[in-house]
This record gives C-alpha cells, structure tokens and sequence, in this order.
C-alpha cells in the first residue's frame, strides 16, 4: 500500500478510472506515509485526515456511478499554505494568521476541487513566503528529504519537500523570485513557474502583486503538464490574466527537440556556480545537443541589474502589502521577514520607478534573444542548499528572479547529482510557451538523470541520525 504513494499522477490516474484501484486507498497510502514522516520531516502544516478520507469516499462514489470527471479525480494533492480554502485555517506560515479561516476560495482550488482531487492538507512555507529557506520560526523548520540537515530551499520548502518524500502525490507553489524553482531544484523534482497572466492570482495572499505566480511541483515533467491544464486560463477575479487558450500540454510531449536552439548565457547563469553544480548541468545540455538540439551563446547584458530590480520591487510591494502590521505590531513577524518589511520603506518612488524600467530593458532583451534561439537553459541553483539555519536567499534568486522580472515561463527538473544531492537544470522560453520548456524538460527527464536515486531520509532515519 506505501507505494502507491509513489506514484504519479500519471501512473494514478487511469488505474482509478478504471476503478481498480480506489481513490480511498491512495489516500491513505499517502496519509500514513505523512504521518509517519511528517514529525521529521515537517512539510505539512496541518494535515487534514478526516476530511480527505471524505473527499476521497466522496470521489469513489462518484467514480462507481460513472461519474469520473478526469484524471485529477480522487488523487490526493497538497497545497502551500498560502492559497485561501474555504472553511479550513490558512496561515500564510505567520502567526498574525495563524487563526484565519478564509470564506472563499483561491481561484486554483475551486478548479482542482472542481476535478475532483482530494486534499490531504497545508503546506510548510517561509512566512509570507518572504524567504528562501522554509526555516519558519511560527511552525518550525522544513528538512530536505535528500539530507535532513539541509533545508529544501523556499519559499515553497514544503511543497517540495512533501513531493520528494511521496508525502503527497502532486502540489502547488508560488513563485516571486524562485520559491518554486528553487525548492525543486533541491528536493530533485519538477517546478513549473508558468507566464505571467497564465495561472489566475486570485485567493493567493501576495508577497509582490508584479512578480508573484503559482505553478505545479510534481514527481514528473508530465504531472506538471496536466495540472498547468487544469489551473491554467483568465479569471475576472484577477485583472492580471490574460485570455489566452489554454493547451493539452501533456499532448505536447514527444521529447524531439531536434532542431531546436538553446541559448547559453554564459556571463551571467554560469558564473559564481558551484564546479559540480556548473558540471552537471552542462553534462545535461550535451544529453540534449545528442537529441539533435543546438547551442548558441547569447548575451542578455541588462541582466547585471537583475538583482536591483529584483530585490527593490519585492520589498517596496511587500512592505506596502504589510504597512500596517508592520508598524503595529512588527514583534508578530519572524525575525528576517521583519528586517525585511522594515528595508522595503527605504526606497524611494525614484528607486521603484528606476527598478521597473529595469525590468523593462530585461524584458525586450529577453525577446530579442528569442528571436535566435527556442529556449535559454542554466542552473536552476547556484549552490547547494544549505544546512537549516543558514540563508543563501539572495546566492539562490540570482538564477531564478529573471524570469520573474520578465514573466517568462521557466521549469526547474533535475539533470543529475553533484555530491549527492540533486542538481535542477532551469529551462526558461518565451511568453506562453510553456509547451516548449515542458518537452524540452521531458526529453532530459528520459535520460534518467538521477539513476533511479531518491531521497536518503528513510535509511538516514533508521540510522537515527535524528
């Protein structure tokens, strides 16, 4: 029964419609596993037992009477706990919400309720997401599956952390300057930040209303895939999206890339990178040069202000999304989030303005290059992740915070292992071309980068390192 926890989507889904196998014997495979490793590991929250084996009960009847409504149907998913769930606690991993019971939903949950998934509870985050380690000081914090003393990287760490550990079968992150990337490139996963305007916003508590976005964290590049089909599409609700038709993205996925370009900017995403990390990720370029696909280096030079323009516009839009809780009673936040809401009043309307027309210079020279080649390609990650307590936010948003400044789609997957730990290769393309980075993603994924390895904190745990 544990290893149906394993599973995928994919794997799941036609076994459930089907009916050979129940979407209440998922549920509990994934329930149990959850609650055996959540103590360590502490990816949930709050798990949400009794109500999942409802819904799950629930999706079988439905499934017997010849209701299936698709392959999102009776499989267990969780989400960040950033994203509003009617009538259940959600607090954006803060102590001012820790009590907060939101009356509607986020747009993404009335769409996966509405495919009739299960879920089996709320994610570990950075607190308001403001932060790239999951160290949460109001839950505690999240450990990375593949090295416990590790962190898995954040904002989304327990998105990607339950995903690597089959504490859940498929999850939902958001992403402002890399907190889905970067905890996918850490807990060797897959992480699909889609455009800009492409996911609906809505219900979702905001760190910065121009950079924020939410997207799949998945086990595979094909998971990703279906759920984006399934989140994706304009939502009046959220003035952000753009109506555009939304693909069957996983039809899209052949793995033949041949012909196609990739672009390598060399003085930027391979610069400053660990030998093992810059090793694997061009031993995985070559993997895709054998597919038939080309390299071409390109220059992006606004990208030296990348970081400016990053760092100012997250906190002037954090800390006035703030301002009031800030000033009143700063003492509820975390220390770092403080400091950080506290930095985002210094800049000036001048320094905001300068940083968005940054933005802008990014932005054409990205469609330039794009022009020239299909997809730009580099780590995910700069460095390892590091051991909890330790912040490497601003070394990990380096590589991820252009394609949030530019709104471009851009997917982390894993491309092999560097001192035993994961490696993510980021594949970024050009707007609404999700399609492409997602079959260039799972032409790598084919390779079998990793080698069938997984994440080492079963036998870790039964030598009671911790």
């Amino acid at each position: 029964m544990s290893e149906l926890a394993k599973k995928t989507i994919a794997d799941l889904a036609p076994l459930v419609e089907s009916k050979e196998l129940s979407p209440v014997e998922i549920t509990e495979a994934v329930l149990k596993r959850t609650k055996e490793y959540n103590p360590t590991i502490n990816a949930y929250i709050d798990i949400n037992e009794e109500t999942a084996l409802e819904a799950a009960k629930a999706a079988e009847v439905e499934i017997s009477n010849g209701n299936y409504k698709g392959v999102l149907h009776g499989i267990p998913l969780a989400l960040k706990d950033i994203l509003n769930f009617k009538g259940e606690t959600v607090t954006y991993g803060s102590k001012i919400h820790k009590d907060f019971v939101p009356d509607f939903d986020a747009t993404v949950v009335t769409k996966l309720k509405e495919a009739g998934s299960v879920f089996t509870g709320k994610l570990n985050m950075h607190e308001y997401a403001w932060g790239a380690t999951t160290d949460n000081p109001h839950f505690g914090a999240c450990r990375n599956p593949w090295d416990l003393q590790r962190n898995p990287m954040g904002s989304s760490g327990g998105s990607g952390a339950a995903v690597a550990a089959d504490m859940t079968i498929a999850s939902l992150g958001t992403d402002t300057g890399g907190s889905i990337r970067m905890p996918a490139a850490a807990c060797g996963i897959v992480g699909l930040k889609p455009t800009h305007g492409r996911v609906s916003k809505y219900g979702c508590f905001p760190l910065s209303w121009s950079l924020d976005h939410i997207g799949p964290m998945t086990k595979t590049v094909e998971d990703a895939a279906i759920l984006l089909e399934y989140i994706a599409g304009y939502d009046e609700k959220d003035p952000t999206t753009i109506e555009k038709p939304i693909e069957n993205y996983s039809n899209y996925l052949t793995g033949d890339i041949k012909g196609k370009v990739i672009g390598i900017i060399e003085d930027y995403f391979f610069q400053e990178i660990d030998n093992g990390i810059e090793k694997t990720v061009r031993d995985g370029i070559k993997q895709l040069e054998s597919m038939g696909a080309t390299v071409e280096v390109i220059k992006v030079r606004s990208l030296k202000y990348a970081m400016y323009a990053e760092y100012i516009t997250i906190l002037a839009e954090s800390s006035t999304i703030h301002a009031r809780n800030i000033q009143t009673r700063p003492n509820d936040f975390g220390e770092d989030v403080r400091l950080n809401l506290k930095l985002g009043m210094v800049p000036s309307g001048v320094d905001y303005l300068q940083a968005q027309q940054i933005r802008r210079m990014i932005d054409m020279e990205f469609l330039k290059a794009f022009e020239k080649v299909d997809v730009i390609i580099g780590p995910s990650l700069p460095v390892a992740p590091p051991t909890i307590g330790i912040d490497t936010t601003s070394q990990g948003v380096r590589l991820s915070c252009p394609a949030n400044l530019t709104g471009l789609p851009s997917i982390s997957v894993p491309c092999g292992i560097s001192e035993g730990l994961p490696v993510g290769m980021q594949i970024i393309g050009p707007a609404f071309k999700e399609a492409e980075i997602l079959n260039f993603a799972y032409a790598l994924e084919k390779t079998n980068p990793l080698n069938g390895l997984k994440p080492s904190f079963e036998e870790e745990l039964n030598k009671s390192v911790i």
